[in-house]
């Protein structure tokens, strides 16, 4: 009978456990999977080497543009998670909002909203107004919202006319704002035709509305 670690599966159960590890034997056999590991291997070691803490600042940047899509993707989703907010840190996701994978534009906004820092609110903004993927759009507004930096308020606002996905979203956003224009817009969300959006806009403390629609 094969080695359950020389297996496909084995494998992968093996960088499991050894992320859930502290030995020096696991991290090695992660550090392995990670440099020279199928792409699938290279994922759940990076996410051992995460839970552990055992990415330092350098690293992290590298794995945030990896030439493995997938890679870079899990990279930015726990760079949000369990990454240090370094500068360093946070001009390589910004950068990441440039990346011509959809998905790891997405896993960027996510990590960048996590990070919360304020340098991030005009590539965000660009994000909003503009990517092509309505994915990315909603990550995006969703991040300017977790910030909540004034900077960003004309972005989320602008997000009210998008895809109803991105409209609930952006009335979310609006929480973390305030003044007329905030007002206004939660106002016109209480009478939008995506009973979502209503809803959302209600929670906020609007007037209840109709569910139909």
């Amino acid at each position: 009978m094969a080695d359950d670690a020389n297996t496909v599966a084995g494998g992968l159960e093996a960088l499991v456990r050894a992320g859930h590890d502290t030995g020096v034997a696991s991290r090695t056999r992660l550090e392995a999977a990670l440099t020279g590991g199928t792409t699938r291997e290279r994922v759940v070691a990076l996410r051992g080497l995460a839970r552990r803490g055992e990415l330092d600042a350098v690293r992290w940047c590298a794995l945030i543009a990896d030439a493995d899509p997938e890679v870079r993707r899990e990279a930015r989703e726990q760079a949000g998670r369990r990454a240090p907010g370094t500068p360093a840190l946070r001009e390589a996701l910004v950068r990441g909002l440039d990346d011509g994978d959809a998905l790891a534009v997405d896993a960027a906004a996510y990590a960048l909203g996590e990070v919360g820092d304020g340098s991030a609110v005009l590539p965000l903004a660009r994000v909003a107004h503009g990517h092509a993927d309505p994915r990315c759009r909603e990550s995006a507004v969703a991040a300017l919202g977790a910030i909540g930096d004034p900077r960003g308020l004309a972005a989320v606002l602008g997000a009210l006319n998008d895809r109803p996905p991105v409209r609930r979203r952006a009335v979310v956003a609006l929480a973390a704002f305030e003044g007329p224009e905030v007002e206004a817009a939660l106002e016109r969300a209480r009478t939008d035709r995506d009973w979502q959006v209503r809803a959302a806009a209600e929670q906020l403390g609007g007037a209840p509305g109709s569910e139909s629609g």
